[in-house]
Formats: structure tokens, sequence, C-alpha cells
């Protein structure tokens, strides 16, 4: 989760709304200029900024080919943060991302250390197909993202701020994947399915993308604007009824807890830190959404996105062939009623 730093002060409900207007027409201006360059796709555009624009990081599911890489690009261009883009691959050592020490030698012959930054220095960092590499170097990336500092040889190099890590992973089951423990999926705000774009999206892609010149997406914002725009999602206020909706969404989705759809199917349920993503999420869904304030709708349309990671199914649900999905959309159901 994102931090505020102490010299922020809170705002007052009239400076809320205030702020709140001003960062409407902001995301407005995002919305737009990202349009341009990523046809279709609208939910995966969406879900994605909103995790960036709650201060946290997404995974991005899909199959190859999907624009998946293009829209972190765009993504860094139009917040106008610094990108950098690793491909993860068997071989990735931890160093790969983090950086190394070199020795150096001055005229006298004196020898030194000296820290040469990894690709984790940067404000966006695209992860490219995270489950290819090993845990050891998963773990080095997934360290980072929890605590915005990383440690070599016993040194301590803070991260530039905001960080953000969209990372991309294959559905696929192939070999030489090592998929990531539930601990670590926990740290992605959200998970992001992109499927395959409608047949206009894909027709626009063709005739977009072929010619001689692409569009190219322009900077809308700029990071101390952005960590603005986070802090004041942080500040807005949540109604009870919305905060109770998170409850009880989450809460139901636990075994145990005496819902019959989910102690069926179920193994283990989602932690305190989902109730505290969709808290976060429906605030910058709503402003995405151009509302001031968030709703009920707001955390059930985001079920699927802070849910699916969270929980597994039971074995006898598998072999059903049920997914997760199937069971978050069962749930977002009963509690329509």
């Amino acid at each position: 989760m994102g931090v505020m730093t102490s010299t922020e002060t809170p705002l007052d409900e009239k400076a809320i709304i205030a702020a709140a207007e001003q960062a409407l027409s902001d995301i407005a201006a995002i919305r737009a200029e990202v349009g341009k360059v990523i046809f279709g796709q609208e939910q995966v555009v969406e879900n994605t900024l909103i995790a960036v624009l709650s201060g946290g990081h997404a995974l991005l599911v899909g199959v190859p080919g999907l624009a998946k890489t293009k829209l972190v690009t765009t993504l860094g261009a139009v917040l106008g943060l610094d990108a950098n883009r690793i491909q993860f691959t068997p071989d990735l050592m931890p160093s790969d991302i983090l950086g190394t020490e070199v020795m150096d030698q001055d005229e006298t012959g004196r020898r030194s250390f000296r820290f040469v930054k990894g690709p984790v220095f940067a404000q966006l960092l695209m992860a490219d197909e995270i489950n290819r590499a090993s845990p050891r170097t998963q773990s080095a990336l997934l360290q980072s993202m929890q605590e915005y500092h990383i440690t070599v040889a016993g040194q301590r190099y803070d991260l530039p701020a905001p960080f953000h890590v969209l990372a991309t992973q294959n559905p696929l089951e192939q070999e030489g994947t090592y998929p990531l423990p539930e601990a670590q999926l926990d740290r992605f705000l959200l998970q992001v399915d992109v499927l395959y774009p409608d047949l206009a999206a894909e027709r626009q892609i063709l005739l977009e993308t072929t010619g001689i010149s692409e569009a190219k997406p322009r900077g809308v914002i700029n990071a101390p604007r952005l960590q603005e725009i986070q802090s004041l999602i942080r500040q807005m206020p949540v109604s009870d009824s919305v905060v109770d909706a998170i409850l009880s969404l989450v809460r139901s989705a636990r075994p145990g807890q005496g819902n019959t759809l989910t102690d069926r199917h179920v193994a283990w349920g989602p932690g305190p830190r989902a109730g505290q993503a969709l808290m976060l999420c429906a605030r910058a869904r709503a402003l995405y959404e151009g509302r001031l304030a968030p709703s009920i709708d707001d955390v059930h349309a985001l079920a699927e996105p802070v849910l699916e990671h969270r929980m597994a199914l039971a074995f006898a649900a598998r072999a059903e062939g049920m997914s997760v999905r199937d069971v978050i959309q069962g749930l977002v159901k009963q509690a329509r009623g």
C-alpha cells in the first residue's frame, strides 16, 4: 500500500470536494489520452489506472500479444513517470533487478565499491512474464514492492516515489514457469485479466497500427501531481453502507463464515488486505467514473480484480471445472440480493 508522508495535513470537506473536482478533470484527460493509443480494453485500462491511482501494484494476466506492454509504456508517458522494463527469464538473477556493487580503482590505486542501480529504480516498472523467473528472483522484486527500498551488501537504498510495479503473467500453464506464492500475490492491489479484444476494437487495431505513423501518447500529469491525487483518494470519505458492503463481501469469501457457496467451493479466502484494497480502489473508481463518492456498486464491480488472486478453490470445485471468478460472481449476486 502507498504511504502518506507526515507533512501532509488532512483536507477539510470543502477542500476535498474542490481537490476532487480538479482530480476528476485530470483523470478524464488521462483516460482520453490513453484511449488514443489503446483501443477497446476499457476495463483493463480502468482497472490498471485504478491500481496506480490507489498507489498500488497490478498483475496483468493474459495471453501474449494483447498490448499489455504497450499499455504500461503508454501509462508511463501519460502519467509523466520514469518507466523501466524487465523481461523475466529463468536465468535472471536478483542483482539484475536490484543492481550490483562494482569495484572502482582511482589514480592512486585505492579500491572502493560503488553501487550501480538496477532497473528497479524507476517510478513505473514493467515486470514482463514475472512467472518465468526463479522464486528467488521473484522475491527480490516482491520485497521491493512491499518495502519501497532495497538492501544490497547491508546498505539501504530507497526507491523513487511514486513506485508502481505492473507485472504481466501468461495464464498458460507452460513449461518452465514458477507460479507466484499466495503471500506474494497478495502484494498486488489488483489482478487485471486481459481478454481478447472485441471485433470492433480488433478492426481498429488492424487499421491504426499497420500504417506509417502510429499515435504517440503525450504527458497529461507528472509524478508530484499523481502523488497529490493518491493522497486525495486516501482522504475521500466513505459512507458506512459502503464500508459494510466491503466487510460483508470479503468475509463472505472466507470458508467457515456461514456462506454455503464459499464453504462448498473455497479452500482459503481473502485476508484483511482485500478489504483495504476495496476501500482504496472504490474511491479511485468513483473518481475514474466521474463521481465524488464511492458507492456499493463500486465495491461489487471491483470484487473480481481484488479477490481473484487472494483466494483458492477447493479440490472438488476445481475438479468440477469451476473457477474463482465463478465463485466471486456468485457472492456478488448474493450481495446484490
